[in-house]
């Protein structure tokens, strides 16, 4: 049976190729991969193709009588195109070779270790860099057209965290290599290449971003806008069942209090608080501001209208419906029919409501809780339980 050889060249100086790797093109009839691995190898007597697609790929090793290699750039185990190969390579015998990697490469060039190190790719795919970076001491990007080195400074120095140290490093192990390192908020004008990777230090990680958000009502900014009250936030929240990387809706958002909970809960994805007031659209703003919730956006305006131009959700949340609360939910359910959705109501008539169009749009696993909390308040000398008024919790989801 002929081998098929996925090689992880390194950083495309010839320099950084393993000797594995060496050895394993040398023995090659055929080598295939992007341009510019091939002109690593001039010398290469066999046959050679330029492709990029793995389904090409794939193709061209299957159609050659001999073995092949197939030239990846860095580490075939980190970001690479070798494990969509590895599901298209058919009666063939495949062996990965691994190289070297930006991370190692750059951490090396540092004088740095990396296994502590948080990795996020945005080459060819989306991440909310801000709140990864906010989130770990150590942040590794790899970035990419989409989202360059310029452009994570600039993030950085929006969301108030211009003084971080970046070191950029581009064009790795070639004679032009680039290493830059500053403060975000200096770099936010210099020109990287779009291939560029950076390591950014955070030396005081948000505490939250460790586990499940605490957030207490003395924490926010509230004005006269009326607000979910902290007993009734965090059951809302853990009735949502917020994964990371989840994208959520909170309309009605008030004051932004569950929106800044769902973003924390949300730290990889995205959080969208519609609201209608203007007043209370600046109260969300200042509560954005006075936690980073880079990945918190504030929309105003009126649901169900205002739904119409967001990303589908994973979970929503109605603080307030406006009397729409059925229109609501079929703008979610029509872009998620799987989406999960929490409402809370604090009148009967409300939770009558809420019931109907829960189970009138077929949702399943529909709960209701009930939810009276007292809080302690000192009175003199003396600490008094304070009653708040009882609050439904309805949740359930949609179909897949």
């Amino acid at each position: 049976m002929k081998t098929c050889y996925l090689v992880g060249i390194g950083m495309g100086n010839p320099d950084t190729l393993t000797l594995a790797g060496q050895k394993a093109i040398a023995a090659a009839g055929q080598i295939v991969g992007a341009a510019r691995m091939l002109a690593a190898f001039p010398d290469h007597p066999g046959a050679r193709k330029a492709l990029i697609r793995a389904e090409d790929i794939a193709k061209a090793v299957s159609d050659f009588p001999g073995d092949t290699a197939v030239l990846l750039s860095g580490d075939v185990g980190f970001y690479s195109g070798a494990a969509k190969l590895h599901a298209l390579l058919k009666d063939v015998e495949v062996e990965a070779i691994p190289g070297i990697s930006s991370l190692s490469y750059f951490c090396a060039r540092l004088h740095r270790s990396y296994q502590d190190v948080h990795v996020v790719s945005v080459h060819g795919r989306e991440a909310n860099v801000v709140g990864e970076i906010q989130s770990h001491k150590e942040t590794f990007l790899l970035t990419g057209s989409n989202f360059t080195a310029a452009a994570v400074c600039q993030a950085l120095t929006a969301a108030g965290l211009g003084k971080l140290e970046v070191s950029v490093g581009q064009r790795l192990s070639y004679p032009e290599e680039r290493i830059v390192r500053g403060e975000a908020e200096a770099l936010v004008d210099e020109t990287f290449d779009d291939l560029a990777v950076m390591l950014v230090d955070n030396p005081a990680p948000l505490a939250w971003r460790c586990g499940a958000p605490s957030l207490w009502d003395s924490q926010l900014h509230r004005g006269k806008v009326p607000m979910t009250k902290e007993a009734v936030r965090t059951l809302a929240v853990a009735r949502l069942e917020v994964a990371p990387a989840h994208t959520v809706w909170d309309v009605g958002a008030g004051t932004g209090s569950v929106s800044c909970a769902l973003a924390m809960a949300a730290y990889q994805g995205q959080v969208y608080a519609v609201e209608r007031e203007v007043d209370a659209v600046a109260l969300i703003e200042e509560n954005r501001a006075a936690f980073g919730l880079s990945n918190l956006h504030v929309v105003l305006g009126e649901a169900p209208k205002a739904l119409l131009a967001l990303p589908a959700p994973d979970r929503v949340f109605v603080g307030g419906s406006g009397g729409e609360m059925e229109e609501i939910f079929r703008a979610a359910l029509t872009k998620n029919p799987a989406v999960r959705i929490c409402l809370t109501a604090v009148s009967l008539e409300s939770l009558t409501q809420g019931l109907r169009v829960f189970e009138g749009l077929g949702l399943q696993n529909v709960d209701v809780t009930q939810l009276t909390a007292a809080q302690a308040k000192k009175l003199g000398s003396y600490h008094m339980m304070l009653g708040q008024n009882p609050v439904y919790i309805l949740s359930g989801e949609g179909q897949p």
